[in-house]
């Protein structure tokens, strides 16, 4: 399974665990890793002394690659690129944000830059930004998404069609059928997160991971789109959000209902009401807690059974 993702990374499979705000530690990134996929810390969640750790962890858990997303819309940015640059990390995932506030700060010290977008405009202004590799997010994704809600299956090959640079695949993808269809539509490689936050290792809270598991279709929604659009389960907080935009609320009235620590108070700390539960629509596919390893090897497993499959039909 060897393309340029596979060669930019230095990784067996083409597939990366999502940064996940609240999911995504040095446990989950390592497990990935060692198991043969791109382990990501979500530096989202953590102020630059605890990701710092979770670094420094991760290295002494793994001697494969493994990378940190960063939001860039985030306070602490400044701090948290230069603890990347001290801890001498070599792959970088950034979202949220403009890429030409910090890809060339990254790429000066030798770092891999990849960007999150969901849109073409976005996939070339990075591509021009110089980042090696963008992920293509579609509107099935949980965590921030985009506006468009452009799903994956239109958006992939929109961007491959637009760049020279390999795009990964992202927004619904978490099983292997998901990454061969990916692959058809032009993505070189694909980015799990849902299938990734039930993982053992995930540091997501146990009530959480539960309720991961009890979704069923439709019990996420994409809202806050006049903040940073975001996809949530369904309980009492998502209920005041989703009432607050029917009666018109504004961005300054959306930041006041949200306040401070609310997806720490549901994804880390187990809320089920009043906590922001953030995941993709992928949820309501996953029926088990497993260990990250055996997610990411069942994902291939399909993934290569599903293209032998195909190879054999006739359609003469």
């Amino acid at each position: 399974m060897q393309n340029r993702i596979t060669a930019l990374f230095g990784i067996k499979y083409p597939v990366v665990q999502a940064g996940m705000v609240w999911c995504s530690g040095w446990r989950l990134a390592s497990a990935v890793s060692e198991a043969g996929g791109l382990g990501l810390i979500g530096a989202g969640s953590m102020y630059p002394e605890v990701l710092r750790a979770h670094i420094q962890k991760c290295s002494a858990a793994t001697d494969k690659p493994f990378g940190v997303n960063v939001p860039l819309l985030y306070p602490d940015v400044r701090q948290v690129m230069d603890v990347l640059a001290e801890e001498r990390v070599k792959i970088v995932f950034t979202s949220a944000g403009n890429p030409a506030a910090w890809t060339t700060f990254l790429k000066d010290k030798g770092i891999t830059v990849v960007h999150v977008i969901a849109n073409t405009r976005f996939a070339l202004k990075a591509e021009a930004c110089g980042v090696d590799a963008v992920v293509a997010e579609g509107f099935e994704a949980g965590g921030h998404n985009g506006r468009e809600e452009t799903t994956t299956m239109c958006l992939v090959p929109m961007v491959c069609e637009k760049v020279e640079i390999p795009v990964i695949a992202a927004g619904g993808i978490g099983s292997g059928q998901a990454m061969l269809a990916a692959m058809a539509l032009g993505a070189e490689g694909v980015q799990v997160g849902s299938a990734f936050a039930v993982a053992e290792e995930s540091s997501a809270h146990q009530a959480f991971k539960q309720r991961i598991l009890e979704a069923a279709e439709g019990d996420t929604r994409l809202m806050m789109k006049k903040l940073v659009p975001v996809r949530l389960l369904q309980n009492e907080f998502a209920d005041l959000v989703a009432g607050a935009e029917a009666d018109g609320a504004d961005q300054t009235a959306l930041v006041q209902l949200l306040g401070r620590a609310r997806a720490k108070l549901g994804m880390f700390e187990g809320d089920m009401e009043q906590g922001e539960l953030e995941i993709g629509q992928v949820s309501a596919m996953l029926k088990t807690v497993r260990p990250a390893a055996a997610i990411l090897e069942e994902i291939v497993r399909v993934f290569l059974m599903e293209k032998e499959r195909l190879a054999l039909l006739n359609f003469s």
